[in-house]
């Protein structure tokens, strides 16, 4: 697993990430606007689905420990401004207080348990913390008001997404490839896909070519494997097909 933020440091940086988020929302013309990095998504859909992600989150891990997850929250959402952003707050709330009370070694359900992320209040702590960050992207998009990602944000959210989204042990269906992910800041991340599934791996010393890599800022790093940018917004070098099949695969376990 990449190294990452202290525990105490994703809980603080959640609150941060959501203000921003509120903000975002404030600012905008309307909750109608659409979302453009989410077709056929308004804002108000935007606010609706992280809430409720926040609180669905919350109440996993105050669950522990369990073979499935607690059913998520239909309750109504509130679709005037005050209270949506009152409603979200309330629901970020619920997360950060249900992460503290368990701490992080905390075991609970995740979808990413055979992966490479751990299956604990930290490791859902993490990827909140990225799920905030690159919907507050869209948000600002939304509102016409985009702000610069945290370099230090962006950089642990292409990690994790290689953690949580790209380790898998469902085989590989194409011939084995190695993926270069190389940010402007100077940090860089190695993707190996084979027989065995999709891992992040060590830099080899050697500095052998990888099958194809991608070079842009952390935050067009992040942005990218998120979907919200493309490999025309990146340079590519190598195998261009090998990111084209790793964006079109769907594995099965």
């Amino acid at each position: 697993m990449t190294e990452s933020f202290e525990y105490a440091a994703l809980l603080q940086l959640i609150g941060e990430r959501s203000a921003a988020f509120r903000s975002a929302v404030a600012a905008a013309p309307s909750l109608d606007a659409p979302v453009p990095s989410c077709p056929e998504w308004t804002l108000f859909d935007l606010v609706q689905h992280l809430g409720t992600g926040q609180r669905w989150w919350a109440a996993i891990v105050a669950a522990g420990k369990a073979e499935a997850p607690p059913a998520k929250d239909t309750g109504e959402v509130p679709r005037e401004l005050k209270a949506l952003l009152a409603w979200y707050g309330e629901s970020t709330d619920l997360l950060l207080s249900a992460l503290r009370k368990a701490g992080p070694e905390r075991q609970c359900w995740t979808w990413w348990s055979a992966g490479v992320s751990p299956a604990n209040a930290w490791g859902v702590a993490r990827r909140r913390l990225h799920e905030v960050l690159v919907h507050t992207y869209d948000a600002q998009l939304a509102a016409d008001a985009l702000q610069p990602m945290p370099a230090d944000l962006a950089i642990d959210g292409v990690a994790e997404f290689l953690d949580t989204c790209n380790s898998t042990p469902a085989a590989w269906p194409h011939e084995a490839a190695t993926i270069h992910y190389h940010a402007t800041e100077g940090r860089s991340w190695l993707l190996a896909l084979d027989g065995t599934g999709a891992w992040p791996a060590p830099l080899p010393d050697d500095a052998a070519p990888a099958s194809a890599s991608a070079t842009g800022t952390a935050e067009e790093l992040l942005l990218f494997v998120w979907g919200r940018l493309t490999l025309s917004d990146l340079h590519i070098e190598g195998d261009k097909q090998v990111f084209e099949h790793l964006i079109a695969w769907e594995p099965e376990e």
